[in-house]
């Protein structure tokens, strides 16, 4: 696993210990920032459930502002942390141990706000629904945010929340990636 493209191109990251972490491969990747294109560059980033960081990493490199990651794990933490560093972009990356579901509300009225969001939980909990509630509970996304959701195709309980609409998705096999505008 490695940054694809921009200042950190070729740059290894490192994988999180054991198999509950299931980081996005190198051609999904490619294939959401080849979608984002320009939407990234000075973009302020949220990767939740962060994993690796790769998705934020990569926004990094293709010259997103700045990164907070989050993810509850103690090894997807240090994970994230060894990765930034190797990346040589700790001035713009802010790692948080908080659970989504529940610590979310610490964002509120965030500043600047969140114009680009990564939203990547293990398949298959329902964690999709409660994040988008509480990221509109807070107050902390810019007007015409764009989220980028991995989930697979049975995952579909979060489409109907009020100020959040499908506007493109694409299929890597078994896996759904859902580009969302957010408008308030």
């Amino acid at each position: 696993m490695r940054i694809i493209a921009g200042a950190c191109r070729r740059k290894p990251l490192n994988s999180v210990p054991g198999m509950e972490t299931r980081p996005t491969s190198d051609r999904i990747r490619e294939s959401i920032f080849n979608i984002l294109r320009d939407m990234v560059r000075e973009a302020v980033v949220l990767d939740l459930f962060a994993g690796t960081g790769a998705l934020g990493l990569e926004a990094l490199s293709r010259g997103a502002k700045q990164a907070l990651f989050i993810d509850r794990a103690p090894a997807a933490i240090k994970t994230i942390k060894r990765n930034i560093a190797g990346c040589g972009v700790e001035d713009r990356a802010t790692v948080k141990k908080w659970d989504v579901v529940r610590d979310l509300n610490c964002l509120k009225n965030q500043a600047p706000p969140f114009s680009l969001v990564f939203i990547d939980p293990p398949y298959g909990k329902g964690w999709i629904r409660p994040a988008l509630q509480h990221l509109a509970a807070a107050s902390c996304l810019a007007p015409e945010a764009v989220l980028v959701i991995e989930h697979t195709s049975d995952e579909r309980e979060w489409k109907e929340i009020p100020y959040f609409f499908p506007h493109d998705q694409r299929k890597y096999s078994k896996t759904l990636v859902s580009f969302v505008m957010y408008s308030i």
